[in-house]
C-alpha cells in the first residue's frame, strides 16, 4: 500500500549510505498541461539535499518508502 502523501510533512527513500535522502512535500496538485497528478518537493537531507522541483505521484510513490520526523538531530521513522 503506497504511503498518503501530505504536504507539510517529510519522507524518506529508506536507503542506506550516500543513497539516502529526505523530502519535505510542499503541496500536492494537478499539471495544467498533462493534468497528471504531481508532487512539489524539496530535499532537506541525504542524497535529495538542495534540491526541489514537481513529479508526478506515482513516481514519488516508487521513490518514498516511509514517513520521518526529526528528532533533535536524527530522522526517524514515523510507526503505522
Amino acid at each position: 500500500m503506497p504511503v498518503e502523501l501530505k504536504p507539510g510533512c517529510y519522507y524518506s527513500n529508506g536507503a542506506y549510505g550516500r543513497n539516502w535522502g529526505v523530502r519535505l512535500v510542499l503541496s500536492l496538485g494537478t499539471d495544467a498541461e498533462s493534468g497528471m497528478d504531481v508532487v512539489n518537493f524539496k530535499g532537506v537531507a541525504g542524497a535529495s539535499r538542495r534540491q526541489s522541483g514537481a513529479m508526478p505521484v506515482a513516481e514519488f510513490h516508487r521513490w518514498v518508502r516511509y514517513e520521518v520526523l526529526l528528532v533533535e538531530n536524527d530522522w526517524k521513522r514515523i510507526a503505522e
